[in-house]
């Protein structure tokens, strides 16, 4: 029987990374990765997404993890794309009523042609990660800060945790994004990390925590035995899971 191929696609607030993996989650060639411009309508990633696919292997179906709310494949938040300029400035009317409720899914489909899921992006990391014991929680460094909550290896409801408040009426994500990190500093910004996972593990009790992203490798503090740093590249291979959740 041929192998499945699956262009996976980590969509993110400075980059957009796509690969093709095979059945077994292997990357087949290279990791391709193009920046994220800004402003960011819907049909400018779809049709960005596009293109960089076209420039990958053959792929009977795709997976795509976006960092916002995405419940069914439509895109209830996005909070990096309703922005002029990208994180931290300011939010157009426009582009927010556009991505609001945007079928993403469907509109990859279309444009792909072959079938497409997509999830969150936090959530599509942690389905390359967990081990599928007790209650495992993935967080994500970036652009921006996002998490997963999985029980027994089953994904729970995705929260938007990252715009919650977290110090001096700022949100988790405003003080751990990577713009936060470079104001900050990288020792001042780990402290906070730092706080945030111990209001994490108070918040869901969890059994073990993954801490992945572009940034985790920026951390300067110790986080204990119940914490591990996972390489960045599982945001794409977690691609697979989409699927295989379904098989």
């Amino acid at each position: 029987m041929a192998s499945m191929m699956t262009l996976a696609i980590d969509v993110g607030g400075t980059g957009l990374k796509s690969a093709v993996l095979d059945d077994q989650g292997n990357i087949q060639g290279e990791i391709s990765r193009v920046p994220t411009t800004y402003p960011m309508p819907p049909q400018k990633l779809v049709e960005k997404l596009t293109w960089q696919a076209s420039t990958l292997g053959k792929f009977n179906r795709a997976s795509c993890g976006f960092p916002g709310m995405v419940r069914g494949g439509v895109v209830l938040s996005a909070p990096h794309f309703v922005t002029k300029s990208g994180p931290g400035s300011k939010v157009e009317p426009e582009l927010e009523e556009a991505w609001t409720r945007f079928d993403l899914a469907g509109a990859l489909t279309e444009s792909l042609k072959v079938p497409t899921r997509v999830d969150n992006d936090a959530d599509q990391q942690g389905a390359a990660v967990i081990q599928g014991k007790g209650l495992e929680m993935v967080v994500t460094l970036g652009t921006g800060f996002g998490t997963a909550l999985y029980s027994d290896g089953k994904l729970c409801p995705h929260l938007e945790i990252a715009h919650q408040p977290f110090q001096d009426g700022k949100s988790y994500n405003e003080l751990l994004g990577e713009a936060s990190r470079k104001d900050l500093g990288s020792h001042h910004w780990s402290k906070l990390v730092e706080e945030a996972l111990g209001l994490m593990e108070a918040l869901t009790f969890f059994d073990h925590l993954y801490v992945g992203g572009g940034n985790a490798k920026k951390i300067k503090v110790e986080l204990g035995e119940k914490v591990t740093i996972v390489d960045n590249v599982s945001g794409i291979i977690g691609g697979l899971r989409l699927w295989q959740e379904s098989a």
